[in-house]
């Protein structure tokens, strides 16, 4: 047998390092570490990308939020049983829909802890962009293309 190497360990780090940079090269790091939570501020749920897969219940969760400071009536308990009852219906496995539960509350509370102190938050243009996504939601239109405001 040879001699013994110096540093054991230094070659399975060096490994280890190599092997994460190149995950985060292409992406894998966020996906190993799961799914976002859902969006924690008004522009993150304003900004998700239509193909994120986290998309719909961030925008619904958002613009539930958005109605209830602004003094919509509705229930938002209902709006969410509809919502996640369409989202069932796709056929999401249990895990799945956990997250997407998780995802549609994180951002409710989170978005409405923001804006909640803002008395200037419900501006006309707000209103009826909330007005319009809210019906449209209510009608059983779950897309993800809720808008601030016009």
């Amino acid at each position: 047998m040879g001699p013994a190497p110096l540093y054991p360990g230094l070659f399975s780090l060096a490994l280890a390092g190599a092997l994460l940079a190149s995950l985060a090269a292409c992406g894998t790091v966020s996906k190993l570490q799961g799914p976002e939570d859902g969006a924690s501020t008004e522009i993150e749920a304003r900004n998700v990308r239509p193909d994120d897969p986290l998309a719909r219940p961030t925008q619904v969760g958002w613009t539930s939020a958005r109605a209830t400071r602004c003094g919509f009536v509705f229930s938002p308990e209902q709006l969410r049983a509809n919502y996640l009852a369409a989202e069932s219906a796709y056929g999401h496995t249990p895990v799945q829909m956990q997250k997407i539960e998780k995802a549609y509350d994180y951002t409710r509370e989170s978005v409405l802890e923001t804006i909640n102190d803002d008395s200037r938050y419900c501006n006309k243009e707000r209103l009826d962009a909330i007005r319009a996504d809210l019906n449209r939601y209510l009608s059983g239109n779950y897309s993800p293309t809720a808008r601030m405001a016009r």
